[in-house]
C-alpha cells in the first residue's frame, strides 16, 4: 500500500523503544514518507484524539512501538481515522503486537510493498444513561504516579440522543468496558440485561464486557474464557461475585449488554480499556455494543493465535501426557489440505511452505 503519512506512538519509557522509533524515522526519510510522533501532551496539557490525529498529520498507518499499552492508545487513534495499526512487540505478556523489534523495517518494507494482511477487531461503543463524569478529588487517588486521566467521552454528534436508549458516547473499546466499585470495602451492586431483559443481579468487584481481542486481558485474569480473536461474540465476566453463579457469559455481537447501578450500591467507576473514564451513582446504567466502526490491524502472515497463548501463558503439559515424548503436530503444516477440509483456517499454505512469522 502507499503510505505517506506515518504517525508514530512510542513508549518513551523504554530504550528499546526510543531506538526502534529512530528505524521507523530512517525509514520514512529514505523513502520520503511524512514521519509524525503522536503525542498525547501539548503545552502541558492533553490533547483529545481527533487534536493528537490532526497534529500527525492524519495518518495513513500507525506504528506503536511498546507494549500492549501502547497498541491500545495507537489503536484508539487508528479506529477514529479508519487508518492502518502495525504493533510493534516491546511488552511481555501481550498478545496485540504483531511484529518483534528486530523486525521493524522488513515489516515497513512489506507495508509498502502491500505484502500484508489486514486484521480487523471489534470494537466496542458505549450508550449511558447521562453523561459520564469524574467527580473532583478522585484523580489523584487513582493515578498511581501516572499522568493525568483521559477526560470523559464526549457525546457522539452523529447519533440521535434518546431518553430511553440512552445517550451515545464517544468510545471505542478494543479490549473492554468495565464496571467496578471504588472503594475496597464495600461491592458494587449491578443489575445485569442481555438484550434489554433482566439476566441476574450481582455484588461483585467489577463487572466486565470484553471483545474477543479483550478475552485475554482483564477478563481472563477473572476466570473468564481465551476466545479466538477471529470469533464474533462478547464475553460478560463478573470479577468475585458474591453469588453462586460466578461464570462468564458468551453473547451474540447484536445482543446488547447492559449494566444498571442498584440503589443499594456505591458509586461505579466505569473504566475503557483501563482507563477511567466516569464514574456512575446508583439508578445511572450503561449499554455496551458491538460498535459501527473495526480496528484494522496489519498482519504479515497467518495469525498463530494458539502458540502465542502457549508461549506468552507459559502452558506447560501434564507430565502423564507427555510421559513418552513431545506430542506430534496433528495435521500437516507443509501440505495443503484435502478439498473437504479446503475452507478452514489452517496453519498450512498451498505451497507447502511454513506462514509463521
Amino acid at each position: 500500500m502507499a503510505v505517506s503519512r506515518l504517525g508514530l506512538v512510542v513508549h518513551g519509557g523504554r530504550a528499546e523503544a526510543v531506538e526502534a522509533a529512530r528505524v521507523v524515522r530512517a525509514w520514512c526519510e529514505e523513502y520520503a514518507v511524512r514521519c509524525t510522533d503522536i503525542d498525547v501532551w501539548h503545552n502541558g496539557e492533553r490533547r483529545s484524539t481527533r487534536e493528537e490525529l490532526e497534529a500527525a498529520g492524519d495518518p495513513d498507518l500507525i506504528v506503536t512501538l511498546g507494549g500492549d499499552g501502547t497498541f491500545l492508545r495507537g489503536a484508539r487513534l487508528a479506529a477514529e481515522h479508519d487508518a492502518l495499526i502495525l504493533g510493534v512487540d516491546l511488552g511481555r505478556v501481550g498478545f496485540l503486537t504483531e511484529v518483534s523489534v528486530a523486525a521493524v523495517r522488513s515489516a515497513l518494507d512489506a507495508v509498502r510493498e502491500d505484502r500484508l494482511r489486514i486484521d480487523t477487531r471489534m470494537l466496542l461503543a458505549l450508550r449511558a444513561s447521562r453523561p459520564l463524569q469524574v467527580p473532583p478529588g478522585i484523580e489523584a487517588w487513582v493515578r498511581y504516579g501516572r499522568g493525568p486521566l483521559l477526560p470523559p467521552p464526549p457525546v457522539r454528534p452523529d447519533c440521535e440522543v434518546d431518553d430511553e436508549w440512552g445517550i451515545p458516547l464517544d468510545v471505542t473499546a478494543l479490549n473492554d468496558v468495565v464496571l467496578e466499585k471504588l472503594s475496597r470495602d464495600r461491592q458494587v451492586s449491578v443489575g445485569v440485561y442481555v438484550s434489554g431483559r433482566l439476566l441476574a443481579s450481582y455484588s461483585a468487584d467489577a463487572l466486565l464486557v470484553a471483545t474477543p481481542t479483550g478475552s485475554t486481558a482483564y477478563s481472563f485474569a477473572a476466570g473468564g474464557p481465551v476466545v479466538s480473536p477471529r470469533a464474533e461474540v462478547r464475553v460478560f465476566t463478573p470479577v468475585a461475585p458474591h453469588m453462586a453463579f460466578n461464570r462468564s457469559v458468551v453473547t451474540a455481537p447484536d445482543e446488547p449488554v447492559g449494566l444498571r447501578v442498584l440503589e443499594r450500591s456505591g458509586p461505579a467507576a466505569v473504566s475503557i480499556d483501563g482507563q477511567l473514564r466516569g464514574v456512575l451513582d446508583p439508578g445511572d446504567w450503561i449499554g455496551v455494543y458491538a460498535g459501527p466502526r473495526r480496528l484494522r490491524a496489519v498482519r504479515l502472515g497467518p495469525m498463530d493465535f494458539y502458540g502465542r497463548l502457549r508461549e506468552r501463558m507459559n502452558l506447560t503439559d501434564a507430565p502423564a501426557a507427555v510421559a513418552d515424548g513431545c506430542a506430534p503436530p496433528l495435521w500437516s503444516v507443509t501440505t495443503p489440505p484435502p478439498g473437504d477440509l479446503a475452507h478452514l483456517a489452517l496453519l498450512t499454505v498451498p505451497d507447502g511452505t511454513s506462514p509463521i512469522l
